[in-house]
């Protein structure tokens, strides 16, 4: 019997074999850390895939629920509040903790359409920040939340040493995000999110009801951002100031869904790879390369790939939206080859 391996496995394999891929390279050139944070994105563009890909609905506010799974990860495990429940359970709360964030900014307000449902996203997104600015008492305000524990598996508490085991704990996470998604789509409620993207009225005269199924994925899309603004949170052991989770996150989330192909999981972690990694793998590396070979050590500017990064960005997106307007790996291509 003929086995075949669709799109996501690839990626993901190949993702698994990054760190023995950094056992050949220089230490300025390992990928591994790079590609956590393709992850994380990764996790994040996955809600945003699940709002915008799925029930249709333009969300550019996914940043502020990656903001409060991060300070809600942060308030359960820092010492400094009486909660402390450790890294597993705060990870895990993340997700209930996202959804009733997404229900209450949904609930509402997804009457609205289009632009004013956007529009309201990206002033909750504002909103967020300003609250985590003012509430110092709890939110530690500009300084953000720290330490923040790492994962404990068997009574030992990781370091920053363990990098591979960091590596594969992030991958094995996406791994199980990307077929709880997956499961979803094939779900009679992902049935109905594609129904009422392509037209609302008639899903109502079907029996189904948009505002509960918009409802949900609003809460599904907010649980996920949650999730991986909590891993993020617990990567680098801080939630980092409010301004961490501005709107330039929910645009590069938004453009991540858009190039690899809107409704399509595959394209979402191939888009987080092309547009996450061209700036934290391709143009990091390529600094990194030319430090240790002493280019660019004389202070030009005009040598240094990371104050290209926004043009490169810009032309990169332009390119790729041009050349393929369906994305990278639309739907249709997708379930093709799985």
């Amino acid at each position: 019997m003929r086995c075949r391996l669709g799109p996501i496995s690839v990626l993901l394999l190949l993702a698994a074999l990054v760190p023995v891929a950094d056992l050949f390279l220089p230490p300025e050139l390992a990928l591994s850390e790079a590609v956590r944070t393709v992850c994380v994105y990764a996790i994040l563009a996955l809600g945003l895939n699940v709002v915008t890909g799925y029930a249709g609905l333009l969300n550019l506010g996914i940043a502020a629920f990656a903001a409060v799974g991060a300070y809600a990860f942060g308030i359960l495990t820092c010492e400094i509040y009486p909660f402390q429940l450790g890294f597993w359970p705060a990870l895990v709360l993340t997700l209930p903790i996202g959804a009733l964030a997404g229900t209450i900014l949904g609930a509402p307000t997804l009457g609205l359409r289009g632009d004013y449902l956007a529009i309201v996203t990206l002033g909750f997104g504002e909103i967020v920040q300003d609250v985590l600015k003012n509430l110092e008492s709890i939110t530690q305000g500009m300084q953000g939340i720290n330490p923040l524990p790492a994962p404990s598996i068997g009574g030992q508490m990781w370091t920053a040493d363990d990098e591979r085991k960091w590596f594969y704990l992030v991958l094995g996470l996406l791994a199980l995000m990307v077929a709880g998604v997956r499961n979803l789509e094939r779900s009679r409620l992902g049935r109905a999110w594609f129904s009422i993207r392509e037209d609302e009225l008639a899903s109502r005269a079907m029996g189904i009801r948009p505002e509960r199924a918009k409802l949900v994925a609003f809460a599904t899309g907010a649980a996920l951002a949650a999730f991986a603004g909590a891993l993020s949170a617990s990567l680098l052991s801080s939630t980092g100031e409010p301004s961490n989770y501005d709107f330039q996150v929910s645009i590069l989330a938004l453009c991540i869904v858009i190039v690899g192909g809107i409704g399509s999981i595959a394209g979402v972690l191939l888009g987080a790879l092309v547009m996450v990694g061209l700036n934290a793998i391709v143009l990091a590396k390529a600094t990194a390369w030319m430090a240790a070979q002493g280019i660019g050590s004389q202070g030009n500017v005009l040598l240094s790939p990371n104050n290209w990064k926004f043009l490169i960005f810009g032309l990169a997106l332009v390119i790729a939206v041009r050349v393929k307007p369906d994305g990278l790996l639309p739907p249709r291509l997708e379930r093709g080859r799985a």
